[in-house]
């Protein structure tokens, strides 16, 4: 049994995950910035514990980790997922609406990362796992900000994981492609049947297909897996 925080794990992929390490025994948080999210279907309350928090402000990064580690005790297993989309075309796209993407998407991560990572030195273990996207490698219209963000996730884990790594931490990547999330199907019929016919396998894929690879990514058996990016895409972005 782990001690599990899976950021931005009110609904889509996080919400998927959460499932998934309940589902194998884990005590899991997660993080909400508006409505507190209710006890996922057969969960038990004892495992389940949801923190406010918005990680573009450190003070409530701080006091979430703080909660967990009063309950439970220190974070074992970091889901990096939180996120937010502003798209523009890039003549159009605010400087503030770049940075807020950045701050959030990328920023937001190096905070809660950090905080994780001052406990499992500790403790000589741990794992963490960004959630990236395949719009980092293939590049998508509108989404200067967004693909700037989910691709310096790779870097910053990459550099994570060779700090870390001599006291058995694992940092690694996973980006999903087309998923069939509400955040795809803001995107419109039209974009996401476009997007569909260029996936080799011909479909989106669910959420529960990246929460089974995240949940690969904290187990035992990737013990020796480090700075790695795993595409959960289809076969989007082969070969990037």
């Amino acid at each position: 049994m782990a001690v599990v925080l899976v950021t931005g794990g009110t609904r889509g992929i996080g919400a998927a995950c959460v499932e998934w390490f309940l589902g194998h025994g884990d005590q899991v948080a997660t993080t909400y910035r508006a409505t507190e999210p209710p006890l996922p279907p057969g969960a038990d309350p004892d495992r389940f514990l949801p923190v406010h928090c918005d990680i573009r402000k450190a003070e409530e990064v701080d006091s979430a980790f703080s909660a967990i580690e009063e309950r439970w005790g220190p974070v074992e297993v970091l889901v990096s997922n939180a996120g937010i989309t502003k798209d523009s075309l890039m003549l159009r796209m605010s400087e503030q609406a770049f940075l807020d993407v950045v701050d959030a998407n990328l920023t937001g991560s190096f905070r809660v990362a950090k905080r994780a990572v001052a406990k499992m030195l500790r403790l000589h273990a741990g794992r963490i796992i960004f959630v990236s996207s395949v719009g980092a490698f293939v590049g998508l219209p509108g989404q200067a900000n967004y693909a700037a963000s989910k691709a310096g996730l790779v870097g910053m884990a990459r550099a994570i994981a060779r700090e870390v790594g001599s006291r058995q931490i694992t940092v690694n990547v996973v980006a999903p492609g087309l998923i069939d999330t509400d955040m795809t199907a803001a995107l419109g019929e039209d974009r996401v049947a476009l997007m569909t016919s260029q996936v080799p396998l011909g479909r989106a894929g669910s959420v529960t297909d990246v929460a089974a690879v995240v949940g690969f990514l904290a187990s035992d058996a990737a013990a020796y897996v480090t700075g790695a990016v795993v595409p959960v895409d289809g076969g989007l972005g082969m070969g990037l």
